[in-house]
């Protein structure tokens, strides 16, 4: 595991720091690409979030006809079963939980971390947040997929079992169809998690409605 921490985008609480917020683009983006949300979400400043917005590593993308741009993992075709590169994703969410246990070393408990993934984001929150060993806040997953649904039974962690998982998704996405959302949903349903399905009127992006229900979820989990 790399010991270098992941560069991001860091917006600190207004007063005391009692949670964090990491949060992960989507293929092509950066970390300051979602930055912007944070005040859109209107969090209560007594909940004390600290929010980071980290950016994946450069990387050759196969269906990009190999450009270098930040990706949290390759994908080597648009077929359902092998979108996600496998051996990425595990880089990518050793990176992360990285993220997650530095601040727990600043104090932050991790039930007061929740992990928030758009897109290929959210296929890295999904895999991390489902394995990762000790209890979170909750994880988010928008307009994202799954990576490996069906080693989930055998390599989820105890721990993370309650943890709530609250899925978004647009009706009109064309980049990740809302059925690979819901096959996550169901996925993680079936393996007993807590889990929230909302679907919006949109494509490959977000949407306000959206954003009140994420700020909602983010407020129920942290409170």
């Amino acid at each position: 595991m790399s010991q270098e921490l992941l560069p991001a985008v860091e917006i600190k609480p207004k007063g005391e720091h009692k949670a964090t917020i990491i949060w992960l683009h989507g293929l092509g983006d950066s970390g300051n690409g979602f930055a912007p949300i944070a005040p859109e979400l209107k969090l209560p400043d007594n909940l004390g979030v600290k929010f980071l917005f980290p950016h994946a590593p450069i990387r050759p993308v196969t269906i990009n006809n190999g450009m270098e741009m930040r990706a949290w993992y390759d994908i080597k075709s648009m077929d359902m079963d092998s979108r996600a590169d496998l051996e990425g994703v595990i880089d990518s969410a050793q990176r992360v939980e990285q993220l997650i246990r530095a601040e727990i070393e600043s104090g932050i408990d991790a039930s007061k971390i929740m992990l928030v993934g758009f897109s290929q984001g959210g296929v890295i929150a999904l895999h991390l947040g489902a394995r990762f060993k000790q209890t979170l806040a909750g994880i988010v997953a928008l307009s994202t997929y799954m990576c490996a649904p069906q080693s989930l039974s055998a390599e989820k962690s105890a721990e993370n079992q309650n943890t709530p998982v609250f899925f978004a998704h647009g009706q009109q996405d064309e980049v990740v169809p809302l059925f690979l959302g819901n096959a996550a949903f169901m996925t993680m349903k079936e393996n007993g998690y807590p889990v929230e399905w909302k679907e919006y009127m949109m494509q490959h992006n977000v949407c306000m409605p959206e954003i009140e229900d994420i700020s909602k979820f983010i407020q129920d989990k942290l409170a």
